[in-house]
C-alpha cells in the first residue's frame, strides 16, 4: 500500500519524497521511440529497476481501474507519461483522445509465495507488501511482463517484454512467451499452469476496438475505469482530477459528474452494477458492435440494455462447442444452464471466453456472474 496523507504525517513522508526525487535524477529522461521496438524495457526509460525496487521516472503517473481485466491473478502496475506540452481530451464514453507521444505501460507481477520459491506465486488480492512509493518492492514481487502501448504518427503500437529472471530488466517477446508457474493459494493449495505472454499480433487483435479498421487503442484508460481514488505518494486524489492537475487531460468534468464503473469486489454496490462492470472491462471491448466479437450478437458493453443484446434469451451464433450444448447465452435464474458461464468456467482454449489473457478459470469471477444470472427473474424457451 502506498502513503497517504491521510495517514502519515510531512515529516514521514519526506524522506520518501526525498528517496523518490533521488530515484528519479538516477534515471535518463523517458524516452519516445517514435518507431522501431527498442530490444529492452530500460530502453524506454519510465520504469525502472533501481536499489531492488521498480521505480518510476519523473513524469511517469500511476494510476488503476475500477475493475481490472482479469489475467491469471496477476497484480498490475499502470501507468502513463506524455511529453510536456500536450494532453489528452477528456471523452465521457470512449478511450481518451491521447497526443501523440504518449507512453502507457502495464506491468503484470504476483506476490511472492511464502515457500520463496522463484516459480511460485500466490494467488492473493492483497496488495498490501507490493509497493515501495509508486514503484513495486522487488522482496515481495515477482515481475512477469511489461506491455508497453505508445502512440506514433501511424497510431498506436503494442509492444510486449519478458522480465528476466534475475529481475534486472525485460527483452523484447515480440513473439510472446510461454512462463510455467504455480499460483499457492493461503491455505497452500497449488495450481500450476503456464502464463502466456501474447505475441504482437495478439495484443493488437484484444486492442482493435473498431474491427474494420483493426486499429489499436488502450482499454483501460476511459473514465468510466478511470474514476476511483489512488493512494499516490503525495496523498490521495481523484484519478480523472489528478490527471487534470498534471496537465495530462483537459476537458473532464469534475468527478461527481463523470461516469463510473463499479468495483466489482465492493459489496456495498449492487449485485448489477458489479456483474456488468466485471463484463464490461472482461468482455466489452469485443463484445461491442465494433469489436472482434462482433458477428455474435453478443455485446457485454456497460451501456447494453439488459435483453437480448446483453444475451439473455438469445441463442448462439457459431459457438460450437463452446455452448456445452446449452441454448441461450443467459438463461435469467438459471446459470447452469447459460452458455457465458459455461465458457468463463473452462479453461479449455476450444471452449473458453475470454479465449486470450488468462490460462486459469477466475472463480470469484464466475461466482459473480452466476449470482448475477440467477438473480434475474424469467426463463427462455428452447427451439428446438
Amino acid at each position: 500500500m502506498t502513503l497517504s496523507t491521510k495517514f502519515y504525517p510531512l515529516f514521514l513522508l519526506l524522506p520518501l519524497l526525498l528517496l523518490l526525487s533521488a530515484c528519479h535524477r538516477d534515471l535518463d529522461p523517458v524516452t519516445f521511440h517514435a518507431d522501431g521496438r527498442p530490444p529492452k524495457l530500460s530502453d524506454w526509460h519510465v520504469v525502472e529497476v533501481r536499489d531492488g525496487k521498480l521505480v518510476l521516472n519523473q513524469g511517469v503517473v500511476p494510476y488503476d481501474l475500477n475493475t481490472p481485466l482479469f489475467t491469471d491473478y496477476a497484480h498490475k502496475l499502470r501507468t502513463v507519461w506524455m511529453p510536456k506540452g500536450v494532453s489528452a481530451k477528456y471523452d465521457p464514453t470512449d478511450t481518451f483522445d491521447f497526443p501523440v507521444g504518449t507512453v502507457i505501460s502495464k506491468t503484470f507481477y504476483y506476490p511472492r509465495a511464502a515457500s520463496g520459491k522463484f516459480a511460485d506465486v500466490a494467488r492473493t488480492y492483497d496488495s498490501s507488501r507490493d509497493f515501495a512509493g509508486e514503484g513495486l518492492d522487488l522482496a515481495n514481487v515477482h515481475l512477469v511482463e511489461t506491455r508497453i502501448l505508445v502512440r506514433r504518427e501511424s497510431g498506436w503500437s503494442a509492444i510486449p517484454y519478458v522480465w528476466k529472471d534475475d529481475q534486472s530488466d525485460a527483452l523484447l517477446a515480440r513473439t510472446g512467451a510461454v512462463i510455467p508457474l504455480t499460483l499457492v493459494s493461503d491455505n497452500d493449495a497449488r495450481e500450476d499452469f503456464n502464463y502466456v505472454v501474447p505475441d504482437e499480433s495478439q495484443c493488437a487483435s484484444c486492442h482493435a476496438q473498431d474491427w474494420v479498421s483493426r486499429k489499436v487503442h488502450p482499454i483501460g484508460p476511459k473514465a468510466r475505469h478511470l474514476n476511483r481514488d489512488y493512494h499516490y505518494a503525495t496523498g490521495e486524489e481523484n484519478q480523472l482530477a489528478h490527471l487534470m492537475k498534471m496537465g495530462y487531460l483537459t476537458g473532464a468534468p469534475a468527478p461527481a459528474e463523470a461516469p463510473r464503473n463499479a468495483n466489482w469486489m465492493d459489496e456495498h454496490a449492487s449485485l448489477d452494477a458489479r456483474a456488468r462492470a466485471y463484463l464490461d472491462i472482461n468482455c466489452g471491448h469485443c463484445h461491442n458492435p465494433k469489436g472482434a466479437a462482433n458477428t455474435t450478437g453478443l455485446s457485454l458493453d456497460v451501456s447494453v440494455p439488459e435483453d437480448r443484446h446483453l444475451g439473455i434469451c438469445k441463442p448462439p451464433v457459431a459457438a460450437g462447442r463452446g455452448t456445452g450444448d446449452h441454448f441461450f447465452d443467459i438463461v435469467p435464474g438459471s446459470p447452469g444452464d447459460s452458455i457465458i458461464t459455461y465458457r468463463m468456467n473452462s479453461a479449455d482454449p476450444g471452449e473458453m471466453m475470454p479465449e486470450l489473457g488468462r490460462s486459469t478459470v477466475h472463480r470469484e469471477g464466475v461466482a459473480l456472474i452466476k449470482a448475477w444470472i440467477a438473480a434475474q427473474s424469467g426463463g427462455c424457451v428452447a427451439i428446438h
